[in-house]
Order: structure tokens, then sequence, then C-alpha cells
């Protein structure tokens, strides 16, 4: 049996709207895509998306606030795992949509794809102030 999903409601779609943003993130996905298959330390998702464990801290804040994953505290460490099934098969979503528009033959779609994972690519470097320097005329 499928779950059934209401009608149109504002605030369901702006929580909705939440986890995505939250979900739209290289760094977030490969966390929550970890933590689906089992609970770790902060410290080994740390390594698993190789940034710094307070990057990693950040990123896990955000899911939490989306209510994504959950966490628990044993000793000085603090471990973490998704909150249910269902983020898991948001990811899978995920995976199986962009997969569809592919194989399709979607040019468009896969082409937003690529332009989208190009973008997301080059976002610490933005971030960073990283440009490239603009070319003389």
């Amino acid at each position: 049996m499928e779950a059934q999903v209401a009608s149109w409601d504002e605030e369901r779609a702006e929580r909705s709207v939440a986890v995505l943003k939250a979900v739209a993130d290289p760094s977030r996905y490969r966390l929550l895509w970890a933590l689906s298959e089992r609970e770790l330390p902060v410290s080994r998702l740390a390594e698993l998306i190789e940034a710094h464990v307070a990057a990693t801290s950040q990123h896990l804040a955000k899911l939490r606030a989306a209510g994504l994953v959950a966490s628990r505290r044993e000793g000085t460490r603090i471990f973490y795992r998704v909150t249910g099934p269902q983020v898991r098969a948001l990811l899978e979503s995920a995976v199986l949509a962009t997969d569809e528009a592919v194989a399709a033959g979607d040019a468009a779609a896969a082409e937003a794809v690529q332009a989208a994972a190009a973008q997301e690519r080059s976002a610490p470097a933005r971030a960073a102030g990283l440009r490239r320097p603009a070319t003389e005329h």
C-alpha cells in the first residue's frame, strides 16, 4: 500500500522545500547516504566527505534542523543516524529521477543535471573568493 499525500498545503510545502534544500548539497547528500546504511561518529563522517570535523558538524546541524538525522552522545563522541527509512527513499528517488531523465534521452534534463553538478563543484571556490582572474580586453 502506497502512502497517500494530502492535497496542497502551504505549510507542508514549505517544510518539504526545507528538507530538499537541506539535501541539496553534495556533502550533505553523501552524509545522508552513509548514515542511511549505519550510525557513524562525526569524525568518521568528516573522513568520508574529506572535510574538517567543524564543517561536517555544520552540515549535520542543517540535516538535524530539517529532521533528517538524529544524534546521540557516547562519552565525548557524537554519533549520527537517519531518522527513518524515508530518508534513504528520498535519496534513491533523486537518483532514479536523474537516471530516468538521462536514460529517456531527455537532453535538456541531462544538461540541467550536469550544469547543476558543475555549479556545486565550483561553489566552494566561489565561497572562498577564489575566482578566476578577469581576462584583459
